[in-house]
């Protein structure tokens, strides 16, 4: 089977989910802050992007298809923002439940009996399906396909108690990975779920408050970095400061490994890990457990590249830049022909000739989704002159998908699901292919807390062990059904 065989995708990664980012701060620019902190967080979807703002009285929202910039710009902020702008929430997505539409754009604002809401999340409800009929059944109207919605409905449905006791209540209800934020005309609250799965931290900035997916967009803001919240944590914030409420108590922490393999950016700090560390950590301890004689090792940029280095460190193999990456090209998911789609590689990677030309080279890439990718990288650099390619994964084989927000392909489309390593290594032209061990990511992760360790990581999509029950998930067993 040819590599296209597989599936023909022009980017062979997991896709990202959601970034969301709240600020309460009135008197400041908060429409402006969360235009820079979304950008930030840009990396993390980039489908749609929207924002809400409230003024005390009543939310503006304004979003759209495309990018930060493409959806904003200074008449945009101008027009949402005033002088009693209070509070806002922004959010960036990528669609891994309900349809690529403007509909589904997040924030969702709508009124209920007590005023105004403005919901974003970030995240994927195992249960959303038998929520949706159970709201439907006793009168629930939806307008969209995402999750979102159904916390909306089940906001409504609580709507006599108040918001903090309503979200306790929807928290109940709710199972899966979520970060929350809620915000009315004057207030901004935000909720992790119990197992920790996707991230959301806290911040400071001149007297406001600031909650985001990533840490990165609280640096980007000027911010200053206050904590994560934690798992189960409802915070709310309005006049009188932040309150927190602990809710419901996880049986197990479990924080998404593959936001630190790859989704988060490099310079952010998630549940105390320095992402950039934790990839260094990675390729260290890929070096421990497999040594190759070669004269460079290079990283597929830029979430291979931390890794790489930490495999140069560790081994004493030098490090090169040997794959430069056009950052300048647009989503490589709009392409017209055919043709053009099969060039998608070379538009975003080109091998640097005088690097890799004659050598043996060690490239590492964090992970292998469905193969599509590798194998042109392996014979670009081969046309570059490379004496050998030795693949490394600084991951173990991807053989499950996710259900907790990553778009990850069906199981069948999943190459170390239907492939043994030796099979993947021939399809790709490798002279060698290895992967980092489920038992070695976890030791590298262990290594970088102080409080967590192995078993505080979601690795369902290594071994199929979710920590939270999946209601409707496909048969996973058999991958020729999925």
């Amino acid at each position: 089977m040819s590599i296209e065989g597989i599936h023909d995708l022009p980017w062979d990664k997991m896709e990202e989910e959601c970034g969301v980012i709240g600020i309460y701060g009135p008197g400041k620019k908060v429409a402006r802050l969360a235009y820079f902190g979304m950008h930030a967080l840009q990396h993390r979807g980039q489908e749609s992007a929207g924002m809400a703002v409230g003024d005390g009285q009543e939310i503006s929202i304004h979003k759209a298809m495309g990018l930060v910039t493409e959806v904003f710009g200074e008449k945009k902020i101008a027009e949402i923002e005033n002088e009693k702008s209070q509070v806002t929430i922004g959010h960036v997505r990528y669609s891994t439940t309900g349809s690529s539409l403007v509909s589904n754009a997040q924030p969702l604002v709508f009124r209920y009996a007590k005023g105004m809401l403005a919901v974003a999340h970030n995240g994927n409800l195992t249960n959303a399906s038998e929520l949706r009929q159970d709201l439907a059944v006793t009168g629930a109207v939806f307008q969209t396909t995402t999750d979102t919605e159904v916390i909306v409905n089940l906001l409504a449905r609580y709507s006599q108690s108040s918001l903090e006791e309503a979200l306790m209540k929807v928290m109940i209800d709710i199972k899966g990975s979520y970060s929350v934020l809620v915000m009315t005309e004057n207030r901004l609250l935000g909720m992790r779920d119990p197992y920790g799965v996707r991230p959301l931290c806290l911040g400071r900035l001149d007297g406001a408050y600031v909650l985001a997916s990533e840490s990165c967009a609280l640096d980007t803001m000027g911010a200053t970095f206050i904590r994560d919240i934690e798992p189960g944590e409802i915070v709310v914030i309005d006049e009188k400061g932040l309150t927190s409420l602990k809710t419901l108590s996880p049986l197990r922490k479990a924080s998404c490994i593959f936001e630190y393999i790859y989704f988060a950016r490099p310079d952010s700090v998630i549940d105390g890990i320095w992402v950039n560390l934790a990839r260094r950590a990675m390729g260290r301890q890929l070096a421990r457990e497999v040594q190759i004689d070669a004269d460079i090792v290079i990283g597929v940029p830029d979430s291979g590249t931390a890794a790489a280095i930490g495999y140069s460190l560790e081994s004493g193999i030098p490090f090169e830049e040997g794959l430069m990456k056009n950052r300048y090209v647009g989503r490589t998911f709009i392409q017209p022909t055919q043709e053009m789609r099969s060039q998608a590689v070379r538009l975003k990677l080109n091998a640097i000739k005088k690097a890799v030309e004659g050598k043996r080279v060690i490239m590492i890439d964090d992970s292998i989704v469905r193969g599509t990718t590798s194998g042109k990288i392996v014979q670009m650099l081969r046309q570059a002159g490379a004496k050998e390619v030795h693949m490394l994964v600084s991951s173990p084989p991807i053989t499950y998908p996710c259900y907790y927000g990553i778009d990850t392909a069906v199981r069948k489309e999943l190459i170390a699901a239907v492939k043994t390593i030796e099979e993947i290594r021939e399809l790709i032209g490798a002279d060698s292919l290895h992967y980092l061990t489920e038992e070695g990511i976890l030791e590298a992760m262990g290594q970088q807390s102080d409080t967590m360790t192995g078993k505080d990581f979601c690795t369902a999509c290594f071994t199929g062990d979710y920590p939270i029950e999946v209601s409707d998930k496909h048969d996973m067993q058999d991958p020729s059904c999925c």
